[in-house]
């Protein structure tokens, strides 16, 4: 993702940029909001809000972490698509203040009551989309206008998350649903770049076999992935919704084989892109397994797979780079990046773990390990984050 051309900009660096306020903030409420979760979910805290424990928990990590780097990325990769001029200054911090109302809106969910913190949290992701949609519009790229598919899925998830909280004490459709439009973004986006980068770095570093170009297979993988998602998210105990989960994750397999990505191992920046969407496949055959063996495989294990393996590894491999590139460094993962990613992985391993032996101690340990990684990264490129683009 080249930089395009750029408006004069006097401000603050942080907003000359969606990746920049985005990228820090995202990370630094991913790492303190599971630092938050545990004693939550142990009962020694309690912060008296509408949402259960574990619905905040799943709630905040995907319309609170996942929202903030969505746009980040989107914001970032946009103007590249479309060659329009990017959203900065004044537009891009009434986009980071809506975030952010979001997150305090819900904390606050018992003094405001439950429509005001719905409207207040879907407001974000009600205007990145018609953000987005106005750039793609105005550029006349009209075939990228796909991903306003998954974030619109998104928005609708985040609404019908406060109506469910608030009518059935739990949310159920909801978080399914939000977990499937996140897997979709990640299956479209994913599929985009991770092959355009192993394709570069080969052709340059280790010339052979390359990645299969986007081709029928693609489009009748997700597509499939698709299906058994919205399968899943109304019947998720149903023996169809199994079957077509386990052809998912065997095409996704497929697809993941067709990247050379055994070829790229001497570059962590891409070999790790290729792990992170290993749990693409991973999460959806133990959804499929959960569903044959439930007294075996537990639901958790497959939905950690998804939420903390492919969500959380591949949204901070896609944060470390894009910082790096955008920010003038050198693409190379240093000690700091290898040791965010052997957190991050490290966190979504011990969680799934946790999910067949809950013990707490693998919960606090997946805890602390995603909490070391995504605070490592704010800690590591914080100060790139804010600072101006070197030349």
């Amino acid at each position: 993702m080249a930089i395009p051309r750029l408006r004069a900009f006097e401000g603050p660096a942080l907003l000359s940029y969606g990746f920049r306020p985005f990228f820090l903030l995202g990370s630094l409420y991913a790492g303190l909001s599971i630092l938050v979760w545990v004693p939550l979910y142990t009962g020694a805290l309690d912060m008296r809000m509408l949402f259960l424990p574990v619905d905040w928990h799943i709630h905040e990590m995907l319309f609170g972490y996942l929202a903030a780097i969505v746009a980040g990325f989107l914001l970032t990769a946009v103007p590249n698509w479309t060659g329009r001029l990017p959203v900065q200054g004044l537009p891009l911090l009434v986009l980071v203040l809506l975030w952010g109302a979001g997150r305090f809106a819900v904390c606050l969910s018992v003094s405001l009551g439950w429509q005001l913190t719905a409207v207040i949290d879907c407001a974000f992701l009600a205007a990145l989309g018609l953000a987005i949609a106005r750039e793609i519009v105005a550029g006349r790229n009209w075939r990228n206008l796909k991903v306003l598919v998954p974030v619109a899925v998104l928005l609708l998830a985040n609404g019908l998350f406060h109506i469910e909280a608030q009518f059935h004490g739990v949310s159920d459709i909801s978080r399914r649903l939000g977990l499937a439009a996140a897997i979709t973004l990640i299956m479209l986006i994913g599929g985009r770049i991770i092959p355009s980068f192993t394709r570069n770095w080969l052709v340059r570093e280790n010339p052979g076999r390359l990645p299969v170009p986007f081709g029928r297979y693609d489009g009748l993988s997700i597509a499939a992935s698709v299906l058994a998602l919205a399968a899943w998210t109304v019947a998720p105990e149903h023996a169809v919704s199994a079957t077509l989960l386990a052809l998912a994750a065997i095409l996704q397999a497929g697809r993941l084989a067709r990247w050379a990505g055994e070829r790229t191992w001497r570059d962590p920046l891409v070999a790790v892109l290729h792990l992170a969407y290993a749990f693409v496949p991973l999460g959806l055959g133990l959804l499929s397994l959960a569903i044959f063996a439930p007294g075996v495989f537990p639901v958790a294990a497959g939905m950690h797979a998804l939420g903390g393996g492919a969500v959380g590894a591949m949204t901070l491999s896609v944060m470390v780079r894009a910082t790096l590139g955008h920010t003038g460094r050198a693409l190379e993962a240093g000690p700091g990046a290898l040791s965010v990613f052997a957190a991050v992985f490290s966190g979504a391993l011990l969680r799934i773990l946790a999910a067949f032996d809950p013990e707490m101690l693998w919960i606090s340990l997946a805890g602390l390990a995603w909490a070391s990684a995504f605070l490592g990264f704010a800690g590591i490129y914080g100060r790139a984050l804010m600072s101006p683009r070197r030349p």
